[in-house]
């Protein structure tokens, strides 16, 4: 089961609102997808002995993303 839930990181602009959902089935520990509103920002992020990673995304994308979607999952 999919656990979706909203989620606000920030942007050069302002924020970046949009949805994340943890992935399951995931090759990885654990690993959630991020989708902003306007689908112009996706981010997955996976967890992997204990440290959060990004996977795949578009880009150019900021470096704290990562650290800021994965301060949300907690």
């Amino acid at each position: 089961m999919e656990q979706e839930f909203d989620v606000v990181l920030t942007g050069s602009d302002g924020p970046v609102e949009g949805i994340a959902k943890k992935l399951d089935h995931s090759a990885y520990d654990e690993a959630y997808e991020f989708i902003s509103v306007d689908e112009t920002v996706h981010l997955l992020i996976a967890k992997e002995n204990g440290q959060w990673t990004r996977v795949a995304g578009t880009d150019p994308y900021f470096s704290g993303w990562a650290d800021e979607l994965a301060e949300q999952v907690k």
